[in-house]
C-alpha cells in the first residue's frame, strides 16, 4: 500500500484543467493495482482533480479538511458539487479540530497530509514561497526537508488564473 499526498494551485486556467488531469492519471498508473491511498483537502483545482484521479484507478481517497467550518466558508458555488461528491467517496474524512478556516487551519492540514504520506504529489509551477505560509511552495519545502519523495506536475501548457 502507497499513500500519496498531494499539494497544488487552485486556480489553474480552464485549458490547464486536462492537462493537469492526463499528467496526474499517467503518474498514478503504476498504483492502479488498488494499492493506493490518495490524500487531499479537496480544494478546488489541484487537490480535486488527484482525488478524481485517485478514485479513477480504484484507490482508496482520505480526505483531510483544515476546518469545521471549512465546507460552509470556503467552498464556493462552482466548487460545491464536486466537493461534495469527493466527501461522499472518501473511505475517510478527517476534519481538523480548527473551528475557523484560517493559516493555522491550512498549515495543520498540510502537515496532517505530509504525515500521512509515503510521497507528496506536487501540482506546482515551480515559483517561490508567497510569504504568506501554507502555500504548494511552502509544503514541497517541507516535504523536502523531511526527505519525503515529490513528484512535480507541471505539463507544458499549464497555467495559473490571473
Amino acid at each position: 500500500m502507497t499513500t500519496i499526498a498531494v499539494t497544488g494551485h487552485m486556480d489553474l486556467t480552464a485549458d490547464s484543467v486536462p492537462l493537469v488531469r492526463a499528467a496526474l492519471d499517467k503518474l498514478l498508473k503504476p498504483y492502479a493495482r488498488g494499492d493506493l491511498v490518495g490524500v487531499s483537502c479537496i480544494a478546488a483545482g489541484s487537490d480535486s482533480l488527484f482525488a478524481e484521479a485517485v478514485l479513477a484507478i480504484g484507490g482508496r481517497l482520505v480526505v483531510v479538511l483544515p476546518s469545521q467550518d471549512y465546507r460552509q466558508a470556503k467552498v464556493k458555488p462552482h466548487h460545491a458539487e464536486t466537493f461534495d461528491r469527493l466527501v461522499g467517496a472518501a473511505d475517510e474524512v478527517l476534519v481538523l479540530p480548527h473551528a475557523t478556516a484560517n493559516r493555522q487551519a491550512y498549515e495543520s492540514a498540510n502537515r496532517a497530509l505530509l504525515e500521512r504520506a509515503d510521497r507528496l504529489v506536487a501540482v506546482w509551477n515551480g515559483e517561490p514561497p508567497s510569504g504568506k505560509g501554507g502555500g504548494t511552495a511552502d509544503v514541497v519545502a517541507e516535504a523536502r526537508a523531511t526527505g519525503l519523495p515529490v513528484d512535480l506536475v507541471w505539463p507544458v501548457g499549464a497555467a495559473r488564473r490571473g
